[in-house]
Formats: C-alpha cells, structure tokens, sequence
C-alpha cells in the first residue's frame, strides 16, 4: 500500500505525544495527550486511552501498518515487554502483546533513547558514520552506543543507563542508585536543579530563584553561570566537568567516530560550547574525527520519529 505509516507514541513524563510516521522518517500528524507516569500501570492506562482516543476522531486510518511505541525504561524491543520505568516502579506488562490484542494490529515498543538513537541513525549521523554515542542530556541523562551500526541494548535491555556513571568520587550527592557522584544527579537538568536549590540558602547574594514549577531551569542556570553567580558557577561549573569526564570514558569504552548530544538541556548550544575546552582533544579525543555535536534532529521528535523507524524495520523482519 502507498502512504503507508506507523502510528508512533512517545510517552514523556507530563505528557504522550502520537503521531503518524513515513516510512522515511517524516511525522505526518501530532496529537499531544496527558500523561501519568506515577507507576507503569497508569502510564499503561494512559498510552491505552490516547491510543483509543486518536483512532476514534482521526479520519482514514486504513494506512497504519502497525504501532509503535517509545517510553523510558528497560523495554525487550524484540518482543514489546516492558519491564519497568525504573527500579523502584517495575511492573512485568507485555506492552505490545497487551496493545495489539486491542488494536488488532502489530505493536512494537522500545525504550525512548533507543528510539532516539535508531532516528539519530537512520536520519542524522548515521549517514556519515556507523560508529558513534548518542548522549541525551534532559531530565535524566542517558545514552546508546552504536557500533558498526548496531544499537547495543544488552542483556537485560539496560545498557545506557549512563546516567549512574560516577564522575566525581570525592562527591557528597547520593544518585537514586545508592551510589555518589554519578553524573546525572549531578549535570541532569533536574539534578542542577536541585543542587542549585539546595545551596540557594548558603548564597543570599545569589540572583536565582525558584520558579513556579518548584525548579530553577537550566536556561536561568546557564544565564547565572556566564554572569558568575556563585550558587550557577558551582553547579554548571561541576555538570560540565561530570559532562566531560562521561564523555571522554564513554569514548574510551567504544573508541566512537562521534559524539552526538540530545535532549533539553543541549538545545540552545550553550552546554557544548562550554564543554568543548573541558575536552581533552589531543590525547582522549584525538580519534573523534567527527566531534562532538548537537543533533541535527528536533530534540521533540526524534523518539516519535525513532519508534516510526524501528516499527518499519520489525515489519521487513
């Protein structure tokens, strides 16, 4: 059949994005819906209720093939099983099994930076080299490696969570694993978050503030850095070492020919113009001969876009 789609959804932690996707990448429809992720059952219920709501009001749909799912979390992309969003919310749901009997149609599912990645390499970087790391910086961090073109998700569809990585040995903040100074409590957008918080108390000459959301975003975080606020010199100042530090062992695992950064805290170019100089490009990076960069795809697309792809490629399995 011509014009033929999956029809992709990207759970987030507020909201889950649907969308409709070609079989080269493109995003034909969006509908955003509400999302709950307090626990997998009702992030489940969510994605079911979304799903149900976008075929009763959207026109012909007789051009979706199949749907695909992108969501945080250990996922089995070869069967669809989600096993949890993280350690202390896991719940066994066969998430594809459980869809397709609903919706009579074939369901894939992934973990969102898996999705990511997959987009990053049918679409973006992979065109130049099949050897690089995705690295998303948002909320969370975490990443995928790929090599010679394949997505390593290990053996218990966990690998990537670089997140709980340590950089800082000598660091006094405790991850949600158990361990201290891994990276995302301390460079994630809400980890600087919450660092900047903790410490506004200690600097009354500190031009921050908490905004109405309880956070201080990394725009206001980064603006405060550059005029050299203590509290923002601080905690950016330790982000971009934790930063760097990840990179440059990541790059000593999988000997990469890129780096490619993802994610809300990446999107204005700010994080990789100060990262650059904390680099050690003559030694570490030396074999990086394609740098490291921003993504070239829109950072609130590229999983919708990835599950597209990935439920294309099942579907030629």
């Amino acid at each position: 059949m011509e014009n033929e789609t999956i029809l992709s959804v990207d759970l987030g932690g507020t909201k889950i994005l649907i969308g409709e996707v070609s079989a080269d990448g493109k995003v034909l429809t969006q509908k955003k819906y509400h999302s709950d992720v307090s626990s997998q059952s009702s992030a489940y219920e969510g994605i079911r209720v979304a799903l149900k709501n976008y075929f009763a009001t959207s026109g012909s749909l007789q051009q979706i093939r199949a749907i695909s799912i992108s969501a945080v979390g250990r996922i089995n992309e070869k069967n669809g099983d989600w096993f949890e969003i993280d350690p202390t919310k896991a719940e066994h749901i066969e998430l594809a099994q459980k869809l397709s009997k609903e919706f009579k149609l074939p369901v894939y599912a992934a973990n969102d930076v898996y999705c990511a990645t997959e987009a990053e390499l049918m679409l973006g970087i992979g065109n130049v080299t099949k050897n690089f790391i995705y690295l998303n910086i948002g909320t969370g961090i975490a990443g995928r490696m790929v090599i010679n073109g394949e997505i390593i998700n290990g053996k218990h569809f966990d690998a990537g969570e670089i997140g709980h990585m340590v950089v800082d040995m000598n660091s006094s903040v405790k991850c949600i694993c158990g361990r201290y100074g891994c990276v995302e409590p301390l460079a994630s957008g809400l980890g600087m978050s919450n660092r900047a918080k903790d410490l506004l108390s200690s600097h009354p000459n500190s031009q921050l503030s908490i905004d109405a959301s309880g956070r201080i975003g990394t725009d206001k975080l980064f603006a405060a850095y550059d005029k050299k606020d203590p509290v923002a010199v601080e905690v950016v100042g330790t982000a971009l070492k934790g930063i760097a530090t990840l990179v440059m062992n990541m790059v000593r695992v999988t000997d990469p020919e890129a780096i490619i950064l993802g994610g809300g805290v990446t999107n204005d170019g700010w994080l990789l113009r100060h990262l650059d100089p904390l680099l050690e490009n003559q030694s570490t990076m030396r074999f990086i001969s394609l740098g490291v960069k921003n993504s070239s795809l829109d950072p609130n697309l590229i999983a919708l876009r990835g599950a597209g792809l990935h439920g294309f490629s099942r579907l030629e399995e």
